[in-house]
């Protein structure tokens, strides 16, 4: 992930868009590629959704959008991805535990 990273800073700092990446427009930006991700999906069944996924170099490169403009976000507004990951992971634990929630949906003040 750290190679990820330097080469995004690097490819980002070579055009000087630093300057365009402020917590806003990063937002609307993720916001808008994960719209263009669900584009894909609209009006499908959930079989036909499974299908439209499999080696689709369109919704791979949406994915990708999404996570570059998170990794943007993320540095811009001082966020540890990974620190701030691991400490979702735990919170949901807490949250979800196996007895209440195996095999069910339900939001967590619900189980």
């Amino acid at each position: 992930m750290e190679e990820i990273i330097k080469q995004l800073r690097e490819f980002r700092d070579q055009r000087d868009w630093k300057q365009f990446h402020n917590p806003k427009d990063l937002a609307n930006a993720i916001s808008i590629e994960t719209a263009e991700l669900m584009e894909h999906f609209l009006w499908k069944t959930q079989e036909e959704s499974y299908e439209k996924v499999k080696n689709n170099p369109k919704i791979a490169e949406e994915v990708a959008d999404i996570m570059i403009f998170l990794i943007y976000f993320a540095e811009t507004s001082g966020i540890d991805i990974e620190k701030a990951v691991k400490d979702k992971i735990e919170k949901n634990n807490k949250k979800y535990s196996v007895e209440k929630s195996k095999g069910k949906s339900n939001k967590y003040t619900e189980l």
